[in-house]
């Protein structure tokens, strides 16, 4: 069973992103604040759920939380700046979209940069282990596959509405067949072990 909160007497935000490990698109994050008392036995780090019960769990999170916000880096910020900087700046930009202030942060993961002035905790598989992290993993991951599943339209050569950018064969196969897109990061070996510089080709 998830633990409702880390910081009995703060209120917390958990923190998350999605997207990390992929070849495309941007990286989200999200953070949420739910109510002290919350309890929802389905909440589970979202991995552990499938796409149907993630998108129900959504409407759920967005409608009991205290407050929960979205935070995105462009993969054109992230070859800027790197992935690790482009994820935790994401969850910096969730955190300053969220409605309520925090008193506390719990980030899944082990590496966070300080946000101002709030003490914060890094929690490694804290998805698995504090309901509102869990919240943030399903918020993050929905909203990013729906934005994976929109540039599909636009780019259908790489699988994006099923593997969202990850490094999948079909993915690279897409890739040495037609190019890398605007969306893709060009700093990521975005071909594997047989890495080629590839030009564009937008498909037309």
């Amino acid at each position: 069973m998830l633990l409702p909160y880390y910081h009995k007497d703060l209120v917390e935000a958990g923190l998350d992103e999605a997207g990390r490990g992929c070849l495309a698109g941007s990286v989200f994050a999200a953070a949420v604040i739910l109510p002290k008392d919350y309890f929802n036995e389905k909440l589970n780090d979202s991995k552990q759920l499938t796409a149907r019960q993630r998108s129900a769990l959504r409407i759920e999170i967005e409608r009991d939380a205290i407050s929960w916000a979205l935070g995105i880096v462009t993969a054109q910020e992230i070859d800027e700046m790197n992935i690790l900087r482009a994820s935790i700046t994401a969850m910096h930009r969730a955190i300053d979209a969220l409605t309520v202030r925090p008193q506390a942060l719990i980030v899944d993961g082990n590496r966070f940069y300080p946000y101002q002035n709030l003490p914060h905790t890094t929690i490694v598989k804290g998805d698995g282990k504090y309901l509102s992290i869990a919240a943030a993993s399903i918020l993050a991951k929905t909203y990013r596959d729906d934005y994976m599943a929109e540039l599909h339209q636009q780019y259908p050569f790489y699988g994006w509405n099923h593997n969202a950018g990850y490094p999948t064969k079909e993915h690279r196969q897409g890739i040495k067949e037609h190019g890398p897109s605007p969306h893709h990061r060009m700093t990521f070996n975005l071909l594997g072990a047989t890495q080629l510089e590839l030009p564009f080709d937008d498909g037309n």
